[in-house]
This record gives C-alpha cells, structure tokens and sequence, in this order.
C-alpha cells in the first residue's frame, strides 16, 4: 500500500487517484464518477469473513438521516447529516471511530439531502441551507475559514449534492428545481469562496434555447432544472459534465410548451469559464419527473478500432444512453428496465423517444402514458423514483459493465391545472404509487446496451453501488441490508443488516493493509414515505449511524 500522503488535497491527486487506492478523495473517488475502487483486499474469496469493525453515531435530531458518502484521506473519514453538520473521524485505529471536530452551519431546518463534501488544499467544503451557503472549513482543526452566501437572485434554491474540486475551483449545482426555482451551475475560488462564474440551466429570454419555453406564463422564471448529484470531470478535453432536473411544473407540460431547455438533460461546460460545450436532453417537454441529474461515468470504449473516451448514464427513465465524451455524439440507448410504457423506444440515430415529435410544443409520447382532458390521471413506468435517480451507479473497467441499481414499478399521475404555484408546490398535479416496491441490480454493457445479469432485490434500493477490483459490487437496501455480489454473476456472496436502512452510498478505503467498506445510514424523506408500499418495514425507525466492516 503506498505511504500515506499529508500533502493537501489537489484536482492533481484526483486525477492520479489510482496511485493512493487507500483513499477517496472525491465524492465519486476520481472524476470518472465509477465509483469503482482498485482496493483488492476484500475479494471473492475473502468476503465471507466481512464483519462490522466499528460504527458512529451521527446527529441524532430528526430527521435522522445521512445521504453523504464519506470522503478518506489517510485514516480519516469526512460526511455530512441532513442539518449541513460536517463530521471529521479518526478511523486509523481500524476498530473505532472517533469524532474529531463537528462543523455546524446553524441550519434551522433539514436539507431535503445532503449528499457529502469536497476535500480542497487544507479546506473541507461543504453546502448548508437557510439560506444556500458554501463553507470552506479547516480541514485540521474544524475552523470555519471562509462562509458565503449563495443564494443570488434564485429563491427557493437549496444545496444537496457533495461539491466538486476542479483545478482551483469548486463546482456545485443548485437543487430546489421542484420548488419552482431557476436553477443553475456554478464556480467558486477554493481560497476565498467568491464566484468565478455562474450559468442557469433554463434560458431567459432571448438566450440559445429560450425558444423552447412557450406559452404565456414565463414559466422559465420557475422552471426548475435542478442540480443534486456531482458532476464527473474529462482532464482530456477539459470539460465536466452534470445532469440537469425536470421542468417545473413536473406533471403539466401545458403550462410550459416546447421541449423546456436546458432540463433533463446533460451538459458538458467549461470548468474555467462555464461556457457550454454541448448538451443532451432525454426526455423533452418531460411529464413524469423523469429528471437526469444522476451520475454520468466517463470510460475508454473502443469505437471503430479508436479507443475513445465515451459517457454512460443510465437514465430515471428506464434507459441506458452512451455518447462521446468530447463533443456529445450519441452512440447507443438500450432499456435497461422491463415494461417501460412512457415512450415506444428510443431513436437509433437521434436517442430521442422515438415519439418525440418536434413540431409538436406539447409531446404525447406512448398513449398509455399520456394525459388528456378527458382522462387526467394516466400510468407511466418507470415510476417517479425511475429506474435509477440520485443513487450512484458504478462502471468497472475490469469487467467493462455498468451495474445499475434500478427501481421497479410504475406510478399514477394525475394532472391538475391549479397547482402551479409556491403554495401548491409547483408540481402540475399528483402522483400515486400503489404497488409494492422493489428493485433490482443490472449489469449491462454500455458500448452496446445489452443486459449481462440482472438479479431482483427484496426491497428499495435507494443507495447506489460500489465495484471493486476484488471482483465484487456492493449496495445496500431500505431493510438496513448491505449486500456484496459477484461482479461476473452477481451471484450473492454476503450480506449483513444493521437494521436501518440506507439512502447513502458505499464505500472503500484502505488503513495500512486493511481495506474497510464504509456506508452512513437512515432514510431521507421519499425513501421513508414509501415504506407503506413494504408493511413489513412500515415501523422500522431511522438512525443516522457511520457503519464499517473489515476483514
């Protein structure tokens, strides 16, 4: 195992993060966003003696819960709780975790999520809300060095997703899309936290992609858009790529005509300057929240003899999209879930639904998934929660698939043309799931769509993946189980529950040459409310806890 590093954390170190496996640097350990770890201590063979080494105990204040994933350098583990609590724990001991320091940025309510930290130079920096704030802390000592005031001329924006460190900047996007906020992306200097640039993701008025917000409500003022997953970064070609949200009104597509730019979609910008270097939207003039603000992983595909570098997502829709890194080219889409009804498929050639019509300001896509005057209430599957959302996907490069951990169901959308406004939410309606919920995890091949494995899972799945060159992924599930599966079969190979479940992802990370898996528990607010659909779970109680197995 290399020797530990006290050096600060650079974009350099994130970069070159396979030559410290032992750490995680970055939410998504480096800027591919994999999620997929060269630590190989805990493998196929030694996995059956996986154990809880230790457990902390996080802010216990209500709503309980933890959506971050845990950063480590060097034995010690940095996240966050839903309050914008920061949390520094001294885990080089192996069989305890001791709190350091704790940040506390005074929240006088919950975040709906707040998915972690970024680590920066000797700065630990983290988003708070009430108002939207970003906090550069001293990494050594808990001081907080520098707090700005984020908020701009956006009301109603909130801060979820972990920052990310690009050169000598920090990215974050605004979440509060559903809020009826304009939401946006933006830069910050790591060493004072003034903005370097800021760019919206709905366009005003004569700006490129105004035009595809028609009709007579300026309904680009609200129309959401929102941020909440880190983006991933291409050193190569100098671009980073985040997931926008849906269109607010989220089920009225009526109040807000034309195919709503630059929402569900992918944008590729210039970190320096912001500049937008390319874009694709999935689902245009979307109706069923099918917001795509979840991880898009960077890999080396070989295309017509070329290694490339591509672009993979797997969509809340229910598929699998692969593009060119560089300049956006769409490669190839395949479902990745079963009964998809919202769109007949996806265009070969274009990746749009292949009913997507675009002379049409209002698109109706598959009948069995459309609203009409007559018959307001329709069913569309994927359900709201998707296919997958916030929860990370991971990409082994060793077994070149994607594992997705993918919702199952559908869910009952009703359209209601007096709920457009900040009283009533913004949604454009209401929306019923009346089926049990489950999951699943995916395995697929990106470069052409094609399932490899799939196996069920019991229960939700709202916490994501992790691969690791033990040949193994890890995930984690409602019923407070954290499962490790075989990465060529995903055949079960062994299973714990700490008896609360998981909306936070796991993780890996190394003390000498004991590699440790690390996931903070408790469920956030959507991931609660649908325990109803499991009765069994129904009374299950939330606790924000740190778990950590080892060997």
């Amino acid at each position: 195992m290399p020797a530990a590093s006290a050096a600060d954390v650079t974009s350099d170190r994130i970069v070159k993060a396979d030559s410290e496996p032992q750490n995680w640097l970055s939410n998504n350990r480096d800027y591919t966003s994999q999620r997929y770890s060269p630590l190989d201590a805990i493998n196929k063979d030694t996995v059956k003696g996986l154990k809880l080494a230790f457990s902390v105990s996080l802010n216990n204040q209500a709503p309980n819960y933890t959506e971050s994933t845990p950063l480590a350098e060097d034995g010690f583990l940095y996240l966050t709780d839903t309050w914008g609590v920061v949390y520094k724990i001294d885990a080089t001991q192996g069989t305890v975790g001791r709190i350091v320091w704790t940040m506390d940025p005074g929240q006088e309510k919950p975040s709906i999520a707040n998915r972690g930290v970024a680590l920066a130079d000797n700065l630990v920096i983290s988003v708070a809300n009430g108002p939207a704030r970003l906090i550069g802390t001293d990494k050594d000592t808990g001081e907080v060095l520098w707090e700005k005031d984020i908020t701009g001329d956006t009301p109603r924006v909130e801060m979820t997703g972990a920052p990310l460190l690009i050169k000598d900047k920090i990215i974050v996007g605004a979440a509060g899309g559903d809020a009826g906020t304009r939401a946006w992306m933006a830069a910050y200097d790591v060493a004072t936290g003034d903005e370097v640039w800021k760019e919206y993701n709905i366009p005003a008025p004569g700006e490129p992609g105004s035009e595809t917000w028609g009709g007579t409500n300026n309904a680009w003022e609200t129309g959401g858009g929102g941020m909440y997953v880190t983006g991933s970064y291409d050193p190569e070609h100098d671009l980073t790529y985040w997931g926008a949200g849906n269109p607010v009104p989220m089920f009225d597509p009526s109040y807000r005509p034309g195919d709503n730019l630059y929402t569900n979609s992918v944008l590729a910008r210039n970190p320096d300057t912001g500049k937008l270097n390319w874009y694709f939207q999935y689902t245009p003039n979307d109706a069923w929240d099918y917001d795509e603000e979840g991880t898009h992983i960077l890999f080396k595909g070989s295309l017509n003899g070329e290694e490339q570098t591509l672009l993979t997502h797997s969509g809340r829709n229910g598929f699998l999209y692969t593009f060119g890194a560089n300049n956006g080219q769409f490669l190839k889409a395949g479902a990745y879930m079963d009964g998809i009804n919202w769109t007949a498929g996806i265009d070969v050639k274009t990746g749009k639904p292949v009913d997507y019509d675009p002379n049409k300001q209002i698109q109706t896509y598959a009948g069995t998934a459309t609203r009409t005057d007559a018959d307001p209430t329709k069913r569309a599957c994927p359900s709201i929660a998707g296919g997958n959302n916030f929860w990370p996907s991971t990409l082994s490069p060793k077994t070149k698939l994607i594992y997705i951990p993918a919702m199952t169901g559908c869910v009952d959308v009703t359209t209601d043309t007096t709920m457009h406004s900040v009283d009533k939410g913004w949604s454009g309606g209401s929306y019923v799931v009346s089926e049990r919920l489950e999951s699943s995890l995916v395995a697929a091949d990106p470069l052409t769509g094609q399932i490899k494995k799939k196996v069920q899972l019991d229960y939700p799945n709202y916490a994501g993946a992790l691969s690791t060159a033990g040949g193994l992924v890890f995930t984690a599930l409602t019923d407070g189980s954290i499962i490790a599966f075989d990465d060529e079969t995903l055949d079960e190979v062994w299973r714990a529950n700490v008896g609360v479940g998981f909306t936070a992802p796991p993780m890996t990370f190394a003390v000498g040459d004991k590699q440790y898996i690390a996931i903070a528990s408790g469920l956030s607010g959507p991931a609660r409310g649908k325990l109803r659909m499991t009765p069994e779970l129904a009374e299950q109680r939330n606790a924000a806890m740190l778990f950590v197995f080892g060997l």
